[in-house]
């Protein structure tokens, strides 16, 4: 009988038994919070793991951590990866591809949240070039090392119900900028990017989904201020039926779970080219009072092709 996993599931409930030997992934973010753990539940487990990350005398302290657990053959390399920066994206890119060592999935982690307005070195906005675009290059650049058969995890977030895609004015340059509206843009472009990928991938074996991890408190939440927090729980609160009991959060162990179910628990064609939560795929949602479940316009293909368009016209190259 299958294993049921939920809300309060861990990294290491989840993979209880999975023998993860001879794999190979690719982890972004791994200096703190859900990378580590990602990590290291995936070492303890016997595979390989690679993790890019922005500062590797950080990253070498969770590298320790792993280290710890891992399984024989299991352990953690560190690669430098800024995705604020396209060259460094590439950089490290490229580097992966001369190297020739192929993935058996790609866990697109690492991500900033709720950050006052500013830009990347490129000039996009933070939040989206960040989350959104450092990631669209990074993949699209290593696709062809993921095996038949590997997985993309794009990390996304409840926080996509905060706005769609805006293809007009990705940058907020006529947009009134709004802290969450940016990062729900960005999470949202998360979900899109995993769709269009599984579209074009998926003939020659290889599968991409997009998950919420939960409501964690992690380095995630450095750029949020007190009145920024409070004035979002305010809002949250007034939008919930009376009654409505507060936002329950999760531990880094049970938020690391929903991204390793979906990348190497779940059926490949369960999860393909769709959004989970609690290790499970959600459900369409609509209102402002519905806390789980995804929206339409995160899940559209022709929304996914567009942003795949979009993104090749901002970066400058074609994939």
């Amino acid at each position: 009988m299958a294993k049921t996993f939920g809300f309060e599931s861990t990294a290491d409930q989840v993979l209880e038994g999975v023998d993860l030997s001879g794999r190979r992934i690719l982890v972004t973010g791994v200096s703190a919070g859900l990378g580590v753990e990602t990590a290291r539940a995936l070492a303890a487990h016997g595979a390989q793991v690679v993790g890019a990350v922005r500062d590797l005398a950080k990253a070498r302290k969770a590298a320790a951590i792993v280290a710890t657990d891992a399984a024989p053959g299991g352990g953690l390399e560190l690669v430098e990866l800024d995705l604020a920066s396209l060259a460094s994206v590439r950089a490290c890119a490229d580097a992966l591809v001369a190297a020739g060592k192929p993935f058996d999935a790609i866990i697109a982690n690492a991500g900033v949240m709720a950050c006052p307005k500013s830009f990347t070195v490129d000039g996009f906005e933070t939040q989206f070039g960040t989350n959104h675009l450092g990631h669209f290059v990074l993949v699209n650049r290593i696709a062809s090392l993921l095996k038949p058969g590997g997985r993309l995890v794009n990390l996304s977030s409840a926080g996509h119900r905060f706005a769609d895609v805006d293809l007009d004015d990705p940058n907020f340059t006529r947009t009134p900028y709004a802290e969450f509206t940016a990062y729900g843009r960005s999470k949202t472009a998360n979900i899109l990017f995993a769709v269009e990928f599984d579209r074009r991938h998926k003939a020659g074996g290889v599968r991409a989904t997009a998950v919420h991890p939960g409501v964690i408190q992690t380095e995630l939440g450095r750029h949020m201020t007190p009145e920024v927090l409070k004035q979002i729980m305010e809002s949250f609160a007034a939008s919930q039926p009376p009654g409505t009991p507060p936002v329950q959060y999760k531990s880094i162990p049970q938020g690391a779970a929903t991204s390793l179910w979906a990348g190497f628990v779940a059926p490949a064609g369960l999860v393909g080219g769709l959004y989970c939560e609690d290790c499970h795929v959600a459900e369409p949602s609509q209102g402002a009072t519905i806390r789980t479940g995804v929206r339409a316009y995160a899940l559209d293909p022709d929304r996914a092709k567009a942003l795949w368009a979009k993104s090749e016209e901002m970066v400058g190259e074609k994939f």
